[in-house]
């Protein structure tokens, strides 16, 4: 392979005037890290440990700085091509691709920076982590890729060839349409969903270490200092009960 075409962006398909990739497995890449993804969160909530999200973010950077140069030698993407080989490729516009994991890539370098190099974990990081996650969930599961959406924000020339045909797309099916019977299922549904989720983290007990754990990342310097001076306070309370105890033997 010669230099220039190394450096040619995406795929030369017939019937497409525009260089182009495979969307199924830029999907499939997506799922994959956001297992990842999830499983890092997972283990810096509920165990403590940042080391697998470090090993993670390491991998995220490199990733996706490959894709931005040249997304044939992306490893996620290899791996997507891995588990979706045998269906039939769908042909997205390579340039509003590359604008969206340029954006991924630019999030990734200063995570790397100070996840990897200058440890310091904080709410701000967190909540960049949760961002991320939800991007990648919405590629893989609804194929809508926000940093492609952008891409026409910024640029002369429109986006081709999106996922599920979106930028051509003009008129509705009536399978994409919603009956009102169904529109106040899906208000309901959502409704219910966000309300959960506040519920969730706001107003039921304390009983588990995952909920625990995203109240106390997501508190204030000062809100931390005065928990720590309460928990201080009951563990001199409960040795002095014990020594009480003591005494009376």
């Amino acid at each position: 392979m010669s230099v220039g075409e190394f450096f040619k962006y995406g795929e030369k398909v017939p019937g497409y005037d525009v260089r182009v990739l495979n969307e199924r497995e830029a999907r499939a890449a997506a799922g994959i890290l956001f297992i990842g993804a999830f499983i890092g969160l997972t283990n810096g909530v509920m165990l403590g440990s940042a080391k697998f999200s470090q090993y993670f973010v390491t991998f995220f950077m490199i990733d996706f700085i490959i894709r931005v140069i040249q997304p044939r030698y992306s490893p996620s993407l290899l791996l997507g091509r891995l588990f979706v080989r045998n269906q039939k490729p769908e042909y997205v516009g390579a340039v509003q691709k590359r604008f969206a994991w340029a954006i991924g890539a630019i999030i990734a370098i200063p995570m790397f920076w100070y996840l990897v190099i200058d440890f310091q974990p904080n709410p701000l990081k967190v909540l960049v982590c949760l961002v991320c996650m939800f991007l990648l969930f919405f590629e893989s599961a609804f194929s809508i890729c926000f940093g492609c959406k952008l891409y026409n924000l910024f640029s002369k020339e429109q986006s081709r060839y999106c996922p599920g045909g979106v930028c051509e797309l003009n008129v509705k099916d009536d399978v994409q349409k919603f009956t009102k019977a169904q529109s106040i299922i899906l208000i309901i549904t959502i409704i219910a969903s966000i309300y959960g989720t506040y519920a969730y983290f706001t107003k039921l007990p304390d009983k588990t270490i995952f909920t625990k754990k995203m109240k106390t990342l997501f508190m204030s310097k000062e809100e931390r200092l005065k928990l720590e001076k309460e928990r201080e306070k009951e563990a001199l309370k409960k040795a002095e009960e014990e020594f009480d105890k003591d005494d009376d033997f």
